[in-house]
């Protein structure tokens, strides 16, 4: 009988800004921290590699091609992974131990949708009705 418990990848943002009450020294710590955190979870094939994402960015847009990142200065996206778990609240629970959080940023975590876009279902994409 196989033990196997079925696993789902999460994509992982990082989001937000260091606290401005915390010492470079702090937030070093936490990050010194936070990569034999996230490198152990690697190991453990609890987390696949992701990266840190520079300042500039273009939007695209029926409009044409923009500077960005366009997000709110309090939401802006520093990085992104991708974790592994049996399902979603695994997954949020296993970020409340990445020693960033302490530090002021947050993480939004969102399932992979592997199905194709269809305009006749309705997604994250589809027009609100406001």
């Amino acid at each position: 009988m196989s033990n196997t418990s079925t696993k789902s990848k999460y994509l992982l943002l990082s989001r937000g800004h260091w606290d401005k009450n915390k010492s470079p020294e702090e937030i070093q710590t936490a990050i010194d921290d936070f990569y034999i955190w996230y490198n152990q979870l690697v190991a453990e094939g609890k987390f696949e590699p992701g990266h840190r994402l520079t300042t500039e960015g273009k939007l695209v847009s029926r409009s044409g091609i923009t500077d960005g990142p366009f997000t709110e200065t309090k939401e802006v996206i520093g990085g992104y992974w991708f974790i592994i778990a049996a399902n979603l609240q695994e997954a949020a629970t296993m970020m409340t131990q990445n020693p960033c959080v302490a530090c002021g940023l947050s993480f939004e975590i969102r399932p992979i949708e592997y199905e194709r876009a269809s305009a006749f279902k309705e997604s994250n994409e589809t027009p609100c009705d406001d």
